[in-house]
Order: structure tokens, then sequence, then C-alpha cells
């Protein structure tokens, strides 16, 4: 029996912030009008839903703002089947898709002090990274270099990446290269 991985295997760097793989996350992709039934049984699926643009929780459970039909839910890897068979029993009846993408998403966090942080993930972002433009606690769906990511601030000197796992050595390599600069001062 093979045991779960993350696609980076656990890698980290050091340089003007620390990169490091998250490790094994639960991510469930739930797909629901925003309705207030919807909203009432993803509260007793244990969760809340998120306004837009915005994280309720972390790593440790949460859920994520994605569109207006999609939410990403933050779980143990190990609780994914518990999590969706509670929400296929509180959408019942319900036009609504829950889907385990755990193993399709990588998460990389970022660690330092805040503008480095934030200047790291500017070198590769379009995507206004001020702080009054992505608070902690907001979600910015943009792209690194040429793929989609999702970005979010757990405070002022954490970010938390979200990309496809296909994807995984691509953005780490992006981000250790954008760490190692010196400082530009724009932040």
């Amino acid at each position: 029996m093979s045991s779960s991985v993350t696609a980076l295997g656990g890698q980290s760097f050091e340089g003007r912030v620390r990169v490091e793989d998250a490790g094994l996350l639960g991510m469930i992709t739930l797909r629901l009008e925003a309705t207030d039934t919807a909203t009432k049984a993803l509260h007793d699926g244990g969760f809340k839903r998120p306004e837009q643009g915005a994280v309720m929780g972390g790593l440790s459970g949460g859920a994520l703002w994605m569109s207006p039909d999609e939410v990403l839910l933050l779980c143990d890897y190990d609780a994914v089947g518990e999590t969706i068979a509670r929400l296929n029993d509180h959408f019942d009846g319900q036009h609504f898709l829950a889907a385990d993408v755990s193993d399709a998403r990588c998460v990389i966090k970022l660690t330092g002090e805040a503008r480095a942080v934030r200047e790291t993930l500017a070198r590769l972002t379009p995507a206004d990274l001020r702080a009054q433009a992505v608070p902690p606690g907001t979600l910015r769906r943009t792209r690194l270099a040429q793929v989609p990511a999702a970005i979010w601030f757990e405070n002022e000197e954490t970010a938390v990446i979200v990309a496809f796992r296909s994807v995984a050595d691509y953005v780490f390599g992006l981000l250790t290269n954008a760490a190692k600069g010196d400082a530009v001062g724009h932040f």
C-alpha cells in the first residue's frame, strides 16, 4: 500500500523569506449556489461561507472564496472522505458538487518579514499586493509567472499559495528564485 506525499516532498528554502511545502492538506472544491439554504447547509457541515474574496479560518480548517459559485474547503487530509459525506447529508436535495482535490493541488507557505514576503510575491504576479489591497484574510486569485494560483496572507508575515500539483516544482522554483533577490524597497 502506498502512502500519500505532497508534490514537493517537504522541500524548504531559506532566502529573504522562508519558502516551504505546507504538507498534506485536505482540499474539497464545493460548487453551490449562493443561497441562504446553501449557506446554512455549509454551516451545518462545519464551515462558514466566506464573503467574496475572503478566507474563513486557515490551513487547519477553513473555507476560501474562489468564485461566486465555488468555495475551497480546507480540512485534515485524512478527514476528506468523512467531510464530503457530512456535506452530502447537509446538502441533501440541493444542487451542489463536492470534489476531493487534495492530490490535485500543492500548498506553499512563505514566511518572513512582511515587506519581504509581499515583495517576493510581487516579483512574480501582476496583482496589487499592497497590504491595503490584500490584507490578511483576503484571497487573491492571480498567476505566478505563467501559472494560476491563489494567494492569501494568514498574517503580515505569512503568505499561503495554492497552485496545481502539476506545476508544484515550477512554482517552488519561482518562489525560491524570487526569495534570493535583494530588497527593492517597493513595500
